[in-house]
């Protein structure tokens, strides 16, 4: 088996979904701590040709806090939404796939999300369904019970659960993870490492790697699933 684990990110850009497909199954690492200016609740979209950053209204928002109990501001999110809506409309309305993406988002907006982790772990699991990804998901709140461990030690304990064969981190881990360490456990280790997959967007430059919402505005499922392969294994 090949497993990843990742924080669940709010319509993350696309090297996420590269992960999520490169494994048979992927767990959301709900219960570790919060990354506060992080891209849990936060990512940028493509306005005026720019790149433009929207974050999502939190209330207990801290590096104390877990993820999974780290609470959308309800007095604000109605706002937001509209207002990311809004955004959304005047930005790409133009776009090829305006119609059935922006109802796509509107879809997960609007599913009455309490936590930033319900709202990240649905937009993750909606794009993914909507791109053909075939991948399980796992909520590591919801079974592992090792949150005594951490850091490497918490994810082979993870992988020795699931008798992973394989386990991929984002190339971002290099300096965490040990593949020394992981075949002395019986497994493998890579970092996958995003390549940039140019698409035409409006008449501006080119800007990569923003939030998935622009990848799936102006590119059809086939051409994404093309894009989700466009990664290097090290």
């Amino acid at each position: 088996m090949k497993l990843a684990i990742m924080q669940p990110y709010f319509m993350p850009y696309i090297g996420y979904f590269q992960l999520i497909n490169s494994v048979d199954k992927f767990i959301f690492y709900d219960d570790v701590t919060f990354i506060k200016q992080g891209w849990i609740n936060r990512n940028q979209i493509l306005i005026n040709n720019q790149a433009s950053l929207f974050s999502i209204p939190l209330s207990n928002a801290s590096s104390h806090a877990l993820i999974r109990d780290v609470l959308i501001t309800e007095k604000t999110y109605e706002k937001w939404k509209k207002s990311f809506l809004n955004s959304i409309l005047f930005s790409y309305k133009k776009a090829k796939n305006y119609e059935p993406i922006s109802n796509l988002i509107r879809s997960i907006l609007e599913s009455q999300p309490k936590t930033i982790s319900d709202l990240a772990i649905r937009s993750v699991i909606e794009v993914s369904q909507y791109l053909g990804i075939k991948t399980e998901f796992q909520i590591s709140s919801e079974i592992y019970q090792n949150t005594h461990l951490s850091g490497q030690n918490r994810v082979l304990d993870i992988c020795e659960n699931e008798n992973v064969q394989t386990y991929i981190n984002p190339i971002g881990g290099v300096e965490l993870y040990s593949k020394k360490v992981f075949l002395e456990h019986g497994m493998d280790l890579f970092f996958i490492q995003s390549n940039k997959s140019i698409y035409k967007q409006f008449s501006g430059e080119f800007i990569p790697f923003l939030s998935i919402i622009d990848v799936m505005m102006f590119n059809d499922i086939e051409e994404i699933q093309e894009q989700l392969m466009n990664f290097d294994l090290v």
